[in-house]
């Protein structure tokens, strides 16, 4: 361990911000799986939240290892405690290690098998085939990659069930959808950075104008993938009326992005995509335990 080495350079290195994002996906997938109005139950919540936010930060960590001559040279990542000398590259892995070890055996015995074999194959899928292949190989990285980081509300979800629920894999839909948009108007941003560092991001590889249609477009499937939750039964109007403004919004932001040249509109949009997505599973959680139906509105105006 360096010298200079703090509690907050070890916070860093497992991305909270990021982990953060990714456990209130994985916190709604466990309420979502409970019956309407359920709970869950607190022996079940606490190993789950605790087992799941201790593997992204693992996932994290291992990411930030493998990454530190990209992360040296790009000026968004140049400060990470690694590259800034704050941690040493043994102190890192053990510190990844050690939080690895801990989610798997906490997920196994304490919640269930199928959830820690799923987290395991997201900590591999992310820290590794992504972080080390994928990322480098093609400039569909983050589509290929990108289930991976949608599976946390299945997590959730098998945690409390121990089944893989249909509802549960189109969260993960919404997710996987909404990745490419959310990472590519990042990526537009960074394109100079990304080239320096000989990554093959879509606008490193086919230019920027292609990438601004491929985020418009992948926006508006992501809009028509986000009413499945109400055309399936599993989300009420509620639901459905946060989704169709949220999504509105974001088409707003994506087809500013395709036909205006301003240069701010790559991080407004990148920026949007984070709010939309904790919005839209706030807006799911809510629906779940304040259920309004056509038959209750109905009800009401006869009433």
């Amino acid at each position: 361990m360096s010298e200079s080495a703090h509690w907050r350079d070890y916070l860093a290195l497992t991305k909270p911000g990021v982990v953060m994002l990714l456990m209130v996906t994985a916190v709604a997938g466990m309420f979502l799986a409970t019956e309407p109005a359920g709970m869950v139950p607190l022996g079940t919540f606490i190993p789950a939240f605790v087992g799941l936010s201790l593997a992204m930060m693992a996932s994290a960590a291992i990411n930030q290892i493998m990454d530190q001559k990209i992360d040296a040279i790009m000026k968004r990542t140049e400060k990470r405690p690694l590259v800034a000398g704050k941690l040493t590259p043994k102190a890192a892995i053990t510190f990844a290690v050690l939080l690895a070890a801990a989610s798997m055996v906490m997920l196994y015995f304490l919640v269930n098998p199928i959830t820690a074999w799923l987290t395991l194959f997201g900590f591999v899928g992310y820290a590794f085939i992504y972080t080390l292949y994928l990322k480098r190989a093609t400039p569909q990285n983050i589509v290929i990659g990108g289930i991976a980081g949608a599976i946390p509300p299945l997590l959730g979800w098998t945690a409390v069930t121990g089944e893989a629920h249909p509802y549960a894999w189109l969260l993960v839909l919404i997710i996987f959808v909404w990745t490419p948009p959310h990472f590519w108007a990042l990526a537009i941003h960074r394109r100079d950075e990304y080239a320096k560092a000989d990554i093959p991001m879509l606008p490193v590889t086919h230019g920027i104008p292609f990438t601004r249609e491929s985020v418009l477009y992948y926006t508006i499937l992501l809009f028509i993938c986000t009413l499945l939750p109400y055309l399936t039964g599993m989300s009420g109007l509620i639901y459905l009326l946060s989704a169709l403004i949220l999504g509105l919004v974001f088409l707003y932001h994506a087809v500013r992005l395709r036909f205006s040249e301003d240069p701010k509109l790559p991080m407004k949009t990148f920026g949007y995509s984070i709010t939309y997505l904790f919005a839209l599973f706030t807006a799911l959680l809510v629906d779940h335990y304040l259920p309004v139906s056509p038959a209750n509105v109905a009800t009401w105006l006869g009433a």
